[in-house]
């Protein structure tokens, strides 16, 4: 199976200090990027920075606003300076370049997300990299991706790729906060990511990300159920990309794929659609949904809730537990005078049991 390989970097590691982009990392990336696809990888990258960088060109020093609009503005200032970044660092290989914005809404409108897979395609027809980014300068802050983690993972899943490379300003996972335990040490490899897991991960120590440990930890769990390899390493060590992808060396924290690859429409149901709206159903249903692989009938549904519509996601709760979550084939206001199939088993996707 050829490779493919989605590499996000982040913020703290695209921009210096002072908010400028850093076009050494660029450079760095830009090099490797040129190397995989010589060996016939294809490889997405995945940018943030563009309002720490628009901020650095019309803040004149003054502190990072909060204000949504004005971040916004601010975005629509950087992403150019962040491209044309960008754009410099694989002229140096002779490769061209081209910008794709995505929203939430690419994602969760099928249409869109096929459109979505459709362009980046095309752009690697053409021999073009494509860089993502998220649409700051129009993103509502209810609908937006939040960080570029989670928005690297999805276009993991969209793209069908092999492996996703989270590069940022640590060197991977720890067993501990560096800086509160000094004798902290990196996790080479995890199986599976449970909550044990989940607690290392603390909350961004950077100023200038929206992400930090615990969205990495998010985004390698919805790469590894779309069977994809993921690593968090750090971006400015010595050809970072190249040495991610090479499975004989010990570089950052690998998350091995689960052996079940779900399809790319489960995956797109699990993990890139936002859910509508809740079904609790009794312990039979819950049994044949995860046991028998059943759909789930109306009659085993206790109670709803949400203003979900036909055709829109739900998550599907048992005794408080996240069981499944899948695309409802009735409404709220119509539920209990529907058909007998709430969920049918092609539109489930199974998370306990």
């Amino acid at each position: 199976m050829s490779k493919r390989v989605v590499v996000k970097i982040g913020s703290s590691s695209v921009t210096r200090a002072d908010g400028g982009v850093d076009l050494n990392v660029l450079a760095s990336v830009a090099a490797d990027v040129a190397a995989l696809r010589e060996r016939a990888i294809d490889v997405v990258v995945v940018t943030s920075g563009a309002i720490t960088a628009g901020w650095a060109e019309v803040g004149k020093g003054a502190k990072r606003p909060s204000d949504a609009s004005v971040l916004q503005a601010v975005s629509a200032v950087g992403q150019p300076l962040l491209m044309d970044a960008w754009r410099v660092a694989f002229v140096a290989h002779g490769v061209s370049v081209g910008q794709v914005l995505l929203a939430p809404l690419d994602f969760s409108h099928r249409g869109q997300y096929l459109h979505a897979r459709g362009t980046i395609e095309a752009l690697e027809t053409l021999g073009v990299v494509p860089i993502v980014n998220e649409n700051d300068a129009v993103a509502d802050e209810e609908i937006r991706f939040g960080d570029n983690d989670r928005l690297a993972a999805l276009v993991a899943n969209l793209i069908g790729a092999t492996d996703l490379v989270l590069l940022t300003d640590t060197p991977g996972l720890l067993t501990a906060d560096p800086r509160l335990d000094p004798t902290a040490s990196l996790i080479e490899e995890v199986h599976a990511i449970d909550g044990e897991l989940e607690a290392l991960a603390g909350a961004s120590g950077s100023a200038v990300g929206s992400g930090g440990m615990a969205s990495k930890l998010a985004a390698a769990r919805i790469a590894t159920w779309s069977g994809v390899r993921t690593v968090i390493a750090a971006a400015r060590e010595e050809r970072p990309l190249v040495r991610a992808m090479d499975d004989n060396v010990v570089f950052g924290t690998t998350f091995l794929p689960r052996s079940e690859r779900l399809s790319a429409r489960k995956a797109w149901i699990a993990f890139a659609v936002a859910s509508r709206g809740r079904l609790d159903v009794n312990e039979g249903a819950a049994t044949a949904l995860s046991r028998d692989g059943r759909s789930l009938l109306r009659v085993g549904v206790v109670s709803h809730s949400g203003t979900f519509l036909e055709g829109d996601a739900v998550d599907i709760m048992c005794d408080g537990v996240l069981v499944a979550k899948g695309l409802v084939r009735l409404s709220a206001e119509g539920f209990d005078e529907g058909d007998e199939v709430a969920v049918h088993r092609d539109d489930l996707v199974l998370f306990a049991g």
